[in-house]
């Protein structure tokens, strides 16, 4: 009688351990395809990055040596100094997805560093002739990152896309990554009057294709499926 005991206190608690094993793998399985959904749900319809209105120095953000922090993407920024090189950047598309050529410009800071400037339209060039190579500038603007697609070919007064990577033949100095979308403008004789350009709406970027996610999860969910099925199709075998 003891040993009938023992082996039904056995057989209870090997049950027992298998049902917490296929319930902590079924929920397992059930949080990644909520998951894999959840990244879905956020591809069709992205997060845009929050609006941050403080104006930050160029410096601050971002260095010379390195990519700009993810962090630091979108931010108003501010930056000082004269303009050496101007660039025509065509086949450039804006906030409200209008094709142009643009302006941009090489600005070397007062830190002995340079960053890539879009000062607006490209027929614009001419708006503030009174500005120099040599004339002090201050901007503010949005920073932005590198554009890794070619919209146009690459020459000595035209630029492929907006990327700093571009331009290192052309000056030693060193180079920020990306560039800044200007919003304003000023010299010593005041602010400069032209139409700048629409910044695009950023989001956050979720890796991958909508229909890889939702496949995801009808694989995981599947798995739910299977895990929780699999003791009664070993129960039947038993009886069989």
């Amino acid at each position: 009688m003891p040993d009938f005991r023992i082996e039904r206190t056995k057989r209870t608690i090997k049950k027992f351990a298998q049902a917490l094993l296929v319930l902590a793998l079924a929920s397992t399985f059930f949080a990644l395809g909520f998951w894999q959904l959840s990244r879905a749900n956020e591809m069709k319809n992205p997060t845009a990055i929050p609006v941050d209105n403080k104006i930050y120095p160029v410096q601050d953000l971002a260095a010379p040596t390195g990519s700009i922090p993810a962090a630091s993407i979108g931010k108003s920024v501010s930056a000082s100094g004269h303009y050496i090189a101007n660039f025509k950047a065509p086949n450039q598309i804006d906030g409200n997805g209008a094709v142009a050529d643009w302006e941009v410009a090489l600005l070397q800071n007062e830190t002995n560093t340079a960053i890539l400037v879009v000062r607006g339209l490209w027929k614009d060039r001419f708006a503030s002739p009174d500005i120099v190579m040599a004339t002090q500038v201050e901007i503010t603007g949005t920073l932005m990152p590198h554009q890794s697609d070619d919209r146009a070919a690459n020459t000595s007064s035209q630029l492929s896309r907006l990327d700093s990577s571009l331009v290192v033949g052309s000056t030693d100095l060193q180079l920020y990554d990306g560039f800044i979308l200007e919003k304003s403008e000023r010299t010593r004789d005041g602010a400069v009057d032209r139409t700048r350009i629409l910044e695009p709406k950023l989001s956050h970027d979720v890796p991958g294709y909508y229909w890889q996610h939702i496949s995801y999860v009808v694989i995981w969910w599947f798995m739910v499926g299977l895990v929780i099925w699999m003791p009664f199709y070993r129960r039947r075998e038993e009886k069989l």
